[in-house]
């Protein structure tokens, strides 16, 4: 278990374009044979220009770090 988990409908600023969190996809619960995306988890993020992007927590943590994406709004609920 990571230390802070994404929720669903977190809305995100990823260098000027607007995404949300659609999906999270925990460790071990995608079949598909690439082991790194396999075994950490990723978020699923749907972009405003119809892009669809799965990024792993350490990376999206970093890149919030580095202030490269910023969180706008996280939800209160869980799981949207």
């Amino acid at each position: 278990m990571q230390e802070f988990d994404y929720k669903v409908g977190t809305l995100l600023d990823d260098m000027g374009k607007l995404g949300v969190i659609s999906r999270v996809i925990r460790s071990g619960s995608l079949e598909i044979d690439m082991p790194l995306i396999k075994w950490r988890v990723n978020y699923e993020v749907y972009y405003q220009d119809g892009i669809i992007s799965i990024i792993g927590h350490e990376t999206l943590s970093r890149l919030v770090e580095e202030k490269k994406v910023r969180v706008l709004h996280i939800p209160k609920d869980a799981d949207v």
